[in-house]
């Protein structure tokens, strides 16, 4: 499949996939010499692999087209790095071009310049005439290793895209197989069932797949067909693909057969599910031992190498670094310090991914500015913003005021962070109170409808006769939207939908939209209700427990950042106000104690600064792990905040900063 002619530079689309708009419409000049160029490539033997790996992707772009798109990028990037080395090397003084080029063949030989002999001493001599042509070798070497690096960084990027397309699938399957066994007890074909889950977007790369499918079985007329293309092309190939194959071979069999797969599928997909949850758990025990680990370890290499720096002088030496000369034991401080705040964002993104996404909530800013002031103390993403101002008005004032840099950073950190994270412990609390409630309103739905009232009517009679506490003025605005509709009974479908998108909006948490959700689609299918409000009693018992289960099996790892902050806490202070007075007091006395210590090399308040600076790292990393553990990244901050201002608290009120 060789490229298009001069004529025709619209890319081909993969075989695999159908043509989409994108590839059909003119291209721009970039694209169009990067076709021209580059789209042969994709047929080597050298990209199988990221053809594979395209395949599981949903890029629009057909993949001839982003190859091009690569390998342009990639010849642009290696010509701008060579010639600017080349450039470098021209300006450079051709004597430091000389001697780098001499000491560089020095390593590699082994010997020194006056014992090189034979070709080596006359490649030392042509290299030291000809500075261009060092300059230029290195500029060519140097594009060659960007171009196959970007090439592939490319490769790697569509992996990457299938990875996170698999995982994502893998985790709303289970949701989305249940969403069609409700549907499946209505009349809806099986088109229109799958139409329904994909549609939600709830269900992610599941929905995505099954859109996919309806794509192509509208272009061939046949959902057989769409089902096996996605099956095929699916990288979850131990999950979607057996599924959607199985799918359509008991629709063939009839709506019974096809109500009997999704009860089972569903059931078995849910023990999976649970032996997942079961799984990262495990793996989270593993991270949170070692996160304890990565953190107390550089704090007590801090003030290890602060009493060995005493009688080994040669920590003290001055190292060279591009920002000026540091001592070694400088670098070393400052460098734990660095590391630890990484080990916390890496932990805390872990932790972050390990936590269910059907227990994860998002909050949404208004656009406007007047909304996101009004929402500030009930919206953890309105109060990131709104409270901003005193995070950067406490480090202005304490600049002013001639505080130092890293202290005046850390008291505008805990006036931005503690704010926020107390608007989001807020929220998180009436939000577990509504899915409380909300699961007392859907049994009590649930009994009214099983008496054979209309739906409409159980929420008005829950909403009259039931005590829901924060959940009262949801529920009463719902009762009040089913009943305005018209005798048209689309139009009352359609109304009812609307009512309960509203209350889903209103309430706000994922145990809302999964459950609720579910009654828009099947109560719209015309699925039994008796057998809808079933599955839904179930599906929101399940939910509230599970989310139960999760919150206390996490308030274990934010004891475990707690603990790890303040233990470091008291080593620091106490060796700070022990170990290194001894110290210092031996220093003082070394002349009639006859016990040899360099004076210089034991300074008090820079010693129990730098343990200061390493001690608040660790306060930053660990709160973050509790507060992700806990709730999130705002609660996050909330820790994060409070294990800062306390560290500084002990310290300052023990006279070590």
């Amino acid at each position: 499949m060789g490229p298009s002619s001069p004529s025709d530079p619209t890319p081909r689309s993969d075989s695999a996939r159908p043509r989409s708009n994108h590839a059909t419409r003119s291209l721009g000049p970039f694209d169009r010499a990067a076709y021209a160029l580059f789209a042969s490539r994709a047929d080597s033997r050298r990209h199988e692999r990221d053809r594979r790996a395209y395949r599981g992707t949903n890029l629009t772009v057909a993949f001839d087209l982003y190859l091009a798109r690569v390998y342009a990028f990639s010849w642009l990037l290696a010509v701008l790095a060579g010639g600017v080395l080349v450039a470098i090397g021209l300006v450079l003084p051709p004597t430091l071009v000389e001697s780098a080029a001499a000491g560089l063949l020095d390593r590699l030989t082994g010997v020194g310049t006056g014992e090189i002999g034979g070709s080596t001493a006359d490649a030392l001599d042509i290299s030291r005439r000809n500075a261009t042509a060092l300059a230029g070798l290195v500029g060519v070497l140097a594009a060659a290793g960007v171009h196959w690096s970007v090439v592939y960084a490319g490769g790697r990027y569509l992996r990457w895209l299938t990875a996170a397309r698999r995982s994502n699938i893998g985790r709303t399957l289970p949701s989305a197989v249940r969403y069609l066994n409700v549907l499946a007890s209505g009349s809806d074909g099986r088109r229109a069932m799958l139409r329904r889950v994909a549609d939600t977007d709830a269900y992610g790369e599941t929905a995505v797949a099954l859109r996919k499918a309806l794509n192509t079985a509208a272009m061939t007329g046949n959902v057989d067909e769409g089902l096996r293309r996605v099956a095929r092309d699916t990288p979850a190939q131990d999950t979607l693909a057996p599924f959607l194959l199985k799918f359509r071979e008991h629709a063939e069999q009839g709506s019974d057969a096809l109500r009997e797969y999704l009860a089972m599928e569903s059931r078995m997909l849910r023990h999976q599910q649970d032996r997942d949850r079961r799984r990262a758990q495990g793996f989270l025990e593993l991270l949170a031992e070692l996160f304890v680990v990565l953190l107390v370890l550089p704090a007590l290499l801090v003030i290890v190498l602060t009493v060995m720096s005493i009688i080994s002088p040669e920590l003290s030496a001055p190292v060279g670094t591009p920002l000026g000369p540091v001592t070694l034991r400088a670098l070393v401080v400052y460098g734990s310090a660095a590391f630890i705040l990484v080990v916390g964002l890496g932990t805390a993104g872990l932790v972050a991914r390990l936590r269910p996404p059907d227990q994860h909530v998002t909050y949404h800013r208004p656009e406007s500015t007047v909304g996101t002031l009004r929402t500030a103390t009930t919206n953890p993403a309105s109060a990131s913003v709104a409270f901003a101002p005193i995070g950067v008005a406490a480090l202005v004032a304490s600049v002013l005021l001639g505080v130092d840099v890293v202290i005046s950073l850390l008291v505008g950190y805990v006036g931005y962070a503690i704010p926020v994270g107390l608007v989001a412990v807020r929220r998180a609390r009436l939000d577990d109170a509504k899915d409380h409630e909300l699961k007392d309103f859907v049994h009590a739905v649930s009994g009214h409808v099983n008496l054979g009232r209309p739906f409409s009517a159980a929420v008005e009679h829950v909403a009259r006769d039931v005590d829901l506490g924060p959940l009262n003025g949801d529920v009463a605005d719902l009762s009040m939207n089913l009943h305005l509709t018209t005798p048209t009974a689309d139009a009352e479908t359609d109304l009812r939908t609307a009512a309960l998108d509203r209350f889903v909006d209103r309430v706000g948490t994922p145990m809302a939209e999964q459950t609720v959700g579910l009654v828009i689609g099947a109560l719209d299918a015309g699925s039994d209700t008796g057998v809808v409000f079933e599955t839904l009693q179930s599906e929101v018992g399940r939910l509230y427990h599970e989310k139960r289960a999760l919150r206390s099996g996490m308030l274990v790892y934010v004891a475990v950042g707690w603990t790890t902050a303040l233990l470091v806490v008291g080593i620091s202070v106490a060796t700070s106000a022990n170990v290194f007075a001894g110290f210092d007091r031996l220093s003082t006395m070394s002349e009639l104690s006859g016990v040899a210590v360099d004076p210089g090399a034991v300074d008090l308040a820079r010693d129990q600064y730098r343990v200061y600076v390493t001690t608040q790292a660790t306060m930053l990393a660990s709160g973050w792990f509790a507060g992700v553990a806990s709730r999130g990244q705002y609660e996050a901050l909330l820790h994060s905040g409070c294990l800062v201002a306390i560290c500084h608290v002990v310290f300052t009120g023990t006279g070590l900063v």
